[in-house]
């Protein structure tokens, strides 16, 4: 257990750690924004692996790395709108509707590059973004975490700058009372004047938004280059984060922080084999950890976690 500690206590891991959950904590916001609007989301992971392949394909065809992030956004941002149009528009089943836009956004991202690339083998290559050091370099001096945030890019910045902000516009201003009042009592809302369908696709756009930038940032900041499976069910994880963090933006945070940290030590227990624990353990077991430990504690957390009300609700306007 000494070796252990000693691999968590490098400034290394807490670099991966912290690489590791930005997208996770992306998709976490965008997921949380729906969710607080009362709209599950289970699009995610097809909204990301759209916006992974959108936004690095068009880096790759010339575009700067900040519009390649734009248009990952945009096309999160689309998807979200198709995603309102079923469930609030049309009042569909929410799971289905999500499922299906995974099922729709995957196929076509996977389509998509293989028409682009037909007849290549090894998947091409972008300069993707560099580290802050590189512009910042006094950012490296700061006590304590700036030699983790100097190792990092402008995406992880921006990831850990939305916790706040999101926080205070759905606890601090008018705008998000009125999502929150729409994921727990839309009645109440269109009571008021609001109107709740604009309210919540709205709030589902710009989450889903948030859910192609976390794309973006596997194929434009953490690789660079786009694969067929690399989103590898992290927006499924983001979906159980959104329980775990209580509906709130800094809790999601640290669950963000905690998975990818449970995944950067099973890759380091992976390397160092028995030498950490003496004794030998298939890979598997080391694969599985991180996945344990997060059922663990997402059962912790969720006996706790209020829920919105409406969520999953469908809502016709005039009804009460």
């Amino acid at each position: 257990m000494t070796e252990v500690a000693d691999l968590v206590a490098q400034s290394s891991f807490w670099i991966a750690v912290v690489r590791m959950a930005t997208p996770l904590l992306l998709g976490t916001l965008g997921v949380l924004l729906c969710e607080r609007a009362g709209v599950l989301n289970l699009g995610i992971e097809g909204i990301m692996v759209a916006g992974a392949l959108t936004g690095w394909l068009a880096v790759y065809h010339g575009a700067s790395l900040p519009m390649g992030v734009l248009i990952a956004a945009l096309v999160g941002g689309l998807c979200g709108l198709l995603h309102a149009l079923l469930t609030v528009g049309l009042a569909l089943s929410q799971h289905v509707a999500g499922l299906g836009i995974t099922l729709l956004a995957t196929s076509l991202s996977h389509y998509g590059y293989r028409i682009a690339f037909p007849k290549i083998s090894t998947p091409p290559t972008i300069t993707p973004m560099a580290a802050l050091r590189q512009s910042w370099p006094s950012l490296a001096k700061l006590p304590g975490v700036g030699e983790v945030l100097a190792a990092q890019t402008p995406l992880t910045l921006m990831a850990l700058g939305l916790v706040p902000a999101l926080a205070w516009v759905l606890l601090r201003t008018p705008l998000g009372l009125a999502v929150r009042m729409v994921g727990e009592n839309p009645s109440a809302v269109e009571g008021q004047g609001l109107n709740v369908a604009a309210l919540r696709t709205g709030a589902i756009v710009a989450g889903s938004a948030l859910m192609g930038v976390a794309g973006a940032f596997l194929t434009l900041s953490a690789f660079n280059a786009f694969f067929i499976n690399m989103v590898n069910g992290r927006g499924w994880i983001c979906v159980a984060l959104v329980v775990f963090a209580s509906w709130r933006p800094g809790k999601a945070l640290l669950g963000a922080l905690l998975f990818a940290a449970f995944d950067a030590l099973q890759l380091r227990l992976q390397q160092a084999g028995g030498d950490v624990l003496g004794v030998a353990l298939p890979y598997q077991v080391y694969l599985m950890l991180p996945y344990l430990l997060s059922i663990l504690a997402l059962i912790v957390m969720a006996r706790r976690a209020a829920y919105p009300q409406a969520l999953m609700k469908p809502y016709r306007a005039g009804e009460r």
